[in-house]
């Protein structure tokens, strides 16, 4: 098993994000977490069933739809949504699977371990690891 933080190098290697959970609410997890994505500079894609813009960029309606430059994933979900976003994820060839607090599932922790995916689930918050503030 690797550390954390090689966990967490390795999620962050990627060419591309995207935001399960993805929110237009400024107050939200799934929000600020998109947000902190553009502010480092990454390329990141909305994932979001009913809107077609956050933050200005163009949504995708599902965790099937995001481009092949996708390796890595933000969760904010409830946990019984994680359970199927990880499902399609595993299916999509995601390799890097990060459920913010609050989204995890030991069931879906146990599906990416089993289908070989990078999975960071341990309470560590991607705001804190990338240094996100308000501005």
């Amino acid at each position: 098993m690797m550390s954390i933080e090689n966990q967490i190098k390795e999620f962050l290697e990627a060419d591309g994000y995207g935001v399960v959970g993805a929110s237009t609410d400024r107050s939200k997890f799934g929000n600020k977490v998109l947000r902190c994505y553009q502010m480092k500079g990454l390329k990141v894609v909305p994932v979001n069933p009913v809107k077609e813009e956050i933050e200005g960029l163009k949504c995708v309606a599902s965790v099937s739809d995001l481009p092949d430059f996708v390796k890595s994933i933000s969760i904010i979900t409830p946990p019984s949504v994680t359970e199927k976003v990880v499902d399609l994820a595993i299916a999509k060839g995601i390799k890097n699977i990060w459920m913010q607090p609050g989204a995890e599932s030991s069931a879906a922790v146990q599906r990416c371990i089993e289908a070989g995916v990078n999975v960071i689930a341990d309470g560590s918050c991607i705001l804190v690891v990338l240094g996100y503030r308000e501005h």
